[in-house]
């Protein structure tokens, strides 16, 4: 038996994911615009040679994916949907839930793209985004005796003012994602933590400093804040032989 490459089993492809893919690459390549129609079930069945099901079964993971959309009792094929983050987000959800993505993972993620976002904004933020994060701020502050619910909302308020002033649309998606993911992860800890309320007063710190910051407009100071800010309030729920990441980014910053 040789001692060379080993090989795993193939899978086979599924006939609907030759469709996908096919009418994928016509949007990407501009064949296929937002507004028009693909053919009817029927036509598409006698081009791609498949069956209804199969077609069907396309459209559907198509569908799913925010690509198209079929109205129920329209005589026309489905219409090619506009670029929406929303199937990107969604993607990117499964990502997280479904491919054992580390809790280190998702920090140190989210510190990268915490620090971009910030001192993009440092560079970018007009006058009205810098209000925006402002009266979130306010509202954090006053959300603390309300309790975690409301002041989590106001935390989310403010990186995604943040993220809006980045002017970078990628940004605004892979941080509400992974923003979310890591929350998920540990905010009944956070509002259940005997501390809870002192947990809000330092997040609350943190969130200034950023924001001083950002209002300097400086970027790299914006970038290191936000990114060390983060480390220390998050490290904590990391296993500490898995914080080499994240403390390498901190350095980074530092060096």
């Amino acid at each position: 038996m040789s001692d060379g490459a080993q090989f795993r089993q193939v899978s086979p492809v599924r006939l609907y994911q030759r469709i996908v893919e096919q009418i994928e690459q016509a949007i990407v390549r501009g064949d296929l615009k937002p507004g028009q129609r693909l053919p009817s079930e029927r036509e598409l069945v006698t081009q791609f040679g498949a069956s209804r099901p199969t077609v069907r079964e396309a459209l559907r993971v198509l569908e799913s994916d925010g690509l198209v959309r079929s109205r129920p009792g329209d005589p026309n094929g489905p219409e090619i949907l506009p670029f929406s983050s929303a199937g990107l987000t969604k993607q990117m959800t499964r990502l997280v839930q479904f491919d054992n993505v580390s809790m280190a993972e998702l920090i140190s993620f989210r510190m990268i793209l915490d620090g971009s976002a910030s001192s993009l904004a440092a560079r970018l933020r007009s006058e009205e985004e810098l209000s925006a994060m402002e009266r979130t701020i306010a509202v954090m502050a006053d959300a603390i005796e309300a309790g975690y619910e409301e002041f989590g909302k106001a935390d989310v308020a403010f990186h995604e003012a943040v993220a809006v002033a980045s002017r970078n649309s990628l940004i605004e998606v892979c941080n509400q994602v992974v923003r979310g993911a890591v929350l998920a992860l540990i905010s009944d800890k956070v509002a259940h933590a005997h501390n809870s309320a002192a947990l809000m007063r330092e997040s609350l710190r943190h969130h200034q400093e950023v924001l001083e910051a950002i209002r300097a407009g400086d970027g790299q100071a914006a970038a290191r804040i936000s990114r060390r800010k983060l480390y220390e309030y998050y490290a904590g729920y990391v296993p500490e032989d898995e914080r080499g990441p994240l403390l390498a980014l901190v350095e980074d910053e530092e060096a």
